[in-house]
């Protein structure tokens, strides 16, 4: 088993390493002759990879930790907009050819926007891969942000605005979340407001895009049918054609903080009134961060309670009682802050009556814990459900830009299943009993005039 801290500042940190102290990049080397190596090039870029024998293709992401909880007054929505407008090309290419670079080689490239971080992505087969290296990292380094293609863009956000809020239960997940991160910045959408993308301006995204895009916040990780050598020659190849100054006595930008936020959240009931057909409910609370030492004991939780059609609010609500179609428990942890939630959507008239067992069933949870067969089907479950993940280079990407970024440590696969396995029905019961005790807010989507007429 394996956990490795990943030090920020040099790959001299690590020689601790007893994998082979010759090779102080190597952090693990699993079975069938899966490599893990991590290096820090100049400018502080970070390079992490995870050679899979076997595999034709390679999946390659560029990090850069910044979400929209770190937008600044002015900036809202800009994380968002630059990851559409990197797409729009650079001083070497436009959008037609950066689409054509991929599309000509069966590739696939992406982007993702969260609430700490934007990834740009690419699979390509491993032949590929210096092309895909080379595009992105053009993208990434030498946007050219045109004002035409902005305003074009700032069209398309909006509508993409429009659609999420013409889905109800998007709806329902976006307000509670506002009003259980309280005034966190986590609270704030992740696509700005619609008021927010039509005032930005041109310079602010600038702004935003010269502020962070920079080689000590940059994440380069890979996964698939690689060499760590040449990838790490390809990247200083690329950003030092772009101009990035690559100071070979630079050092990563620190982690984010992971000092617990003191949240004050918004408990009681919102309903928002939509014409719909059904009423999307969530119920929930603040919840743990992805540095809590509990994460797997809220995994197994979540397992129990809404993880699948054997969990407690699946039988209940839709199997027993037939109220609704879709319902779940969900949690999201970040660096100093989390939530913890159920969900069900169900006919306006059973609205009242579906809030109250979502409640009961994390209140029955609390008082009497969960069943040796429940806690042995929830490990079985997570177990499955991370060994499957994995066998995809993306996950595996992605995998090592979260260790990277978020916790310090990387874990490889028994480590993970054996955290799993360590938690006890004490452990499960314990953390219910926290969430449980704590103020709750729920959300209700539906064609209510008031929490009135919902009956509560």
């Amino acid at each position: 088993m394996v956990m490795i801290p990943l030090p920020l500042h040099s790959v001299e940190a690590y020689q601790f390493s007893p994998i082979d102290p010759a090779d102080p990049s190597l952090v693990h080397r699993g079975e069938g002759g899966a490599e893990v190596r991590r290096s820090i090039l100049p400018g502080g870029v970070r390079v992490l990879t995870e050679a899979m024998p076997g595999q034709r293709s390679t999946t390659v992401g560029f990090w850069v930790p910044v979400g929209s909880r770190d937008e600044e007054a002015g900036h809202y929505g800009s994380t968002h907009f630059l990851e559409h407008l990197l797409f729009k090309g650079t001083k070497k290419r436009t959008a037609l050819e950066i689409a054509q670079a991929f599309d000509a080689v069966g590739g696939e490239s992406n982007a993702a926007t969260a609430k700490e971080s934007t990834c740009y992505y690419a699979r390509v087969l491993d032949s590929d891969l210096p092309m895909a290296m080379d595009v992105i990292a053009d993208m990434v380094t030498s946007a050219v942000i045109d004002p035409l293609e902005l305003e074009q863009e700032r069209g398309v956000i909006i509508e993409e605005l429009a659609m999420d809020a013409d889905d109800a239960t998007e709806v329902a997940h976006e307000h509670f979340v506002a009003k259980v991160l309280g005034d966190h910045p986590l609270a704030r959408p992740i696509g700005g407001t619609p008021a927010e993308i039509m005032e930005i301006s041109r310079e602010a995204v600038m702004e935003h895009y010269r502020a962070h895009y920079r080689p000590s916040e940059v994440i380069i990780t890979a996964a698939g049918s690689l060499n760590h050598e040449e990838l790490c020659a390809m990247v200083l190849t690329s950003l030092s054609e772009a101009g990035w100054d690559l100071d070979p006595m630079a050092v990563p930008e620190p982690r984010r903080s992971s000092e617990p936020a003191t949240i004050v959240s918004v408990p009681g009931i919102e309903v928002i009134n939509r014409p719909v057909e059904q009423a999307s409910i969530i119920i929930g609370c603040p919840g743990i961060s992805g540095q809590d030492e509990r994460r797997q004991v809220l995994a197994v939780l979540n397992a129990v309670l809404g993880g699948g059609m054997s969990s407690r609010l699946f039988q209940e609500i839709r199997e027993k009682r037939g109220l609704a179609y879709s319902t779940y428990s969900f949690s999201a942890a970040y660096t100093d802050a989390g939530y913890f939630g159920m969900y069900a959507g169900c006919s306006p008239a059973k609205a009242s009556e579906v809030i109250g067992l979502l409640e009961s069933e994390l209140d029955r949870l609390a008082a009497d814990g969960i069943t040796d067969a429940e806690l042995s089907q929830a490990k079985g479950q997570l177990a499955g459900g991370t060994v499957l993940a994995l066998e995809d280079p993306g996950s595996r990407m992605s995998r090592l830009g979260r260790a990277e970024m978020v916790t310090g440590e990387f874990q490889d696969i028994d480590e993970a299943l054996s955290r799993v396995n360590a938690v006890t029905k004490e452990d499960v019961q314990g953390l219910a009993q926290e969430l449980a005790a704590k103020e709750r807010t729920i959300t209700v989507v539906g064609p209510f005039e008031s929490a009135a007429t919902l009956g509560r």
